[in-house]
């Protein structure tokens, strides 16, 4: 009997549209609070400042209208899932773009209010079903949308780690759908169904080749918290340490997830 095919996760696009404004919004309103001396402060991403930091938020809003300005492709080639493993080769000019960008737009608080009334304005504008040809393949916005969570999620968590005493809160519906892709993005790269990783309240995955399990308590088991399988999957920390750290609870043979991380770099 051949095994059972997995159910490809959807998502509302309206609610992610919402989420990816909600997140946005609490980043500006964090960014006005920042003095010279704390947007010149180093972050964990290379050399990067938190000015460059915060003008590839505003990049990652941009991304959505540069996509949208070119000719909408034939054909999907491209699924939600694949954008994850593909992020990692675009690494070195994105760096590069940030720079120039917070260099362009000393006024921060300007550069993210005209980058999220440009972006709600091409949103009313382009049907969630339009294909835009992305840095992974064709797809359409809906998904690229869920993408967008994932940046504003991951580089919130960065901004909260740069600066002490920061707190910039995390919309619901943005972690959960970051949580969720992240999730979705392992099961790609391990498929399998001998070991599950649970990441409440949010997601629940298999993955790992080997014995299958059918019911009752799985025998490999990890789990974790969202923020805590966010940095894991975007390689802000690893594996040994979140164990060592009491931040993640692995069981079985088939546990460890350590040689399948980070799923970004």
């Amino acid at each position: 009997m051949p095994p059972a095919k997995k159910r490809t996760r959807t998502y509302d696009a309206t609610r992610i549209r919402a989420a990816v404004l909600a997140q946005f919004g609490n980043v500006r309103q964090a960014v006005e609070t920042l003095t010279p001396g704390q947007l010149a402060l180093p972050t964990r991403l290379g050399d990067w400042t938190v000015r460059e930091l915060v003008a590839h938020i505003g990049m990652a809003l941009q991304a959505v209208g540069r996509f949208l300005d070119r000719p909408e492709p034939a054909r999907q080639n491209a699924t939600l899932l694949d954008w994850p493993l593909a992020t990692s080769a675009d690494s070195g000019a994105l760096a590069g773009i940030a720079r120039a960008l917070a260099e362009q737009h000393p006024d921060l608080d300007a550069f993210l209010a005209d980058t999220e009334k440009h972006f709600t304005r091409r949103l009313a504008e382009a049907p969630a079903s339009r294909l835009l040809e992305t840095n992974a393949g064709a797809m359409p916005l809906a998904d690229y949308l869920v993408t967008r969570t994932v940046e504003l999620v991951v580089h919130t968590d960065d901004l909260n780690a740069a600066v002490q005493g920061l707190d910039i809160p995390y919309d619901r519906q943005a972690l959960a759908a970051c949580t969720r892709l992240l999730a979705d993005a392992l099961a790609v790269k391990a498929p399998g169904a001998s070991t599950e990783v649970r990441v409440p309240p949010y997601a629940v995955v298999q993955c790992i080749e080997g014995p299958r399990h059918t019911r009752g308590t799985p025998p490999n088991v990890v789990e974790t918290d969202p923020l805590t399988w966010i940095r894991l999957a975007t390689g802000r920390t690893s594996w040994d340490s979140a164990r060592a750290d009491a931040k993640v609870s692995a069981s079985g043979e088939r546990a460890d997830l350590g040689p399948l991380l980070p799923l970004m770099a």
